[in-house]
């Protein structure tokens, strides 16, 4: 933990108790690419879905969009260890490459807390060295953030007829993360939409969202095993005073939907206001 930004947030509450206004620490969300990032409540901070391979170190995932272009499209916009300074725990969505990779295992603390959706994920993660690996079955709390498990559909119901591609797709999740005088935030994951999105917008009433939506697109199939565009706008209606973050574009080679064609949509919607498209290494305070 970070005593020293302790000892400051503990100070400004006094101030601004003394003053009659309600103390609230500083929380932030730093984009660093695809779906990696870094969201930080005061003290702490999380890493989510770190993904570390160099610029055009993978074939593209194969069956799916434009699969002949190697992926990372772009490097990191910062070291590993400029990414890693001041990291507290980690939470793993699911366990496919551009949410975890070897470069990510090899780099990391092999004793600091990562929270990950089942045992399955649990034991791939302890193989590759790691001592405490948590299962968030449904809420825990870690550094005073509550983080809550979401369920997530990482494609549509015909795709999972398909017991192959089922199979590829797996489970992931979302999770809701919350402090005492702060942002709850809505770490929606790789899904498209379901019920279980529109009953966590509404049974937590996030102040933020932060969306995957590139829009990733597999072979013979109509839809996205992602969201997209649309997405944003029925998130924006169903929860008018959330801030929005879009991320997860104009990184993997499977992605249809770039920051452009975001911007376009938001643009054309008005909802720039209320949403936010990050770039790679962009901060936004929530």
């Amino acid at each position: 933990m970070k005593l020293k930004k302790i000892g400051a947030s503990l100070l400004a509450a006094a101030v601004l108790t003394t003053w009659g206004f309600t103390a609230s620490a500083d929380s932030s969300y730093e984009h660093i690419r695809n779906a990696t990032g870094k969201l930080t409540y005061n003290d702490t901070t999380i890493l989510i879905d770190p993904f570390f391979a160099a610029k055009n170190s993978h074939p593209g995932f194969e069956g799916s969009f434009n699969e002949t272009q190697r992926m990372p499209l772009v490097d990191l916009p910062m070291s590993i260890d400029e990414i890693l300074k001041d990291v507290d725990a980690v939470v793993v969505t699911h366990t496919h490459l551009d949410h975890w990779d070897d470069v990510a295992a090899q780099s990391i603390d092999k004793n600091i807390p990562i929270y990950v959706q089942h045992t399955d994920d649990q034991r791939l993660i302890q193989k590759q060295g790691f001592k405490d690996v948590r299962v968030l079955s449904e809420s825990a709390t870690f550094g005073g953030v509550t983080m809550t498990h979401r369920n997530g559909s990482h494609g549509t119901e015909e795709m999972y007829e398909n017991k192959a591609l089922g199979a590829n797709l797996g489970e992931a999740m979302g999770v809701v993360f919350s402090m005492p005088n702060e942002k709850t935030v809505y770490l929606v994951g790789d899904t498209v939409w379901t019920a279980e999105v529109t009953k966590s917008i509404n049974k937590y009433n996030p102040d933020v969202m932060i969306m995957n939506t590139g829009y990733a697109k597999v072979l013979g199939y109509e839809d996205s095993i992602i969201m997209g565009t649309e997405d944003v706008g029925k998130a924006a209606n169903l929860a008018p005073n959330a801030k929005i973050l879009t991320v997860h574009m104009d990184t993997v080679n499977h992605t249809a939907t770039s920051r452009k064609d975001m911007k376009k949509y938001v643009d054309g919607m008005k909802l720039n206001d209320q949403v936010v498209i990050p770039e790679d290494g962009e901060t936004v305070n929530l």
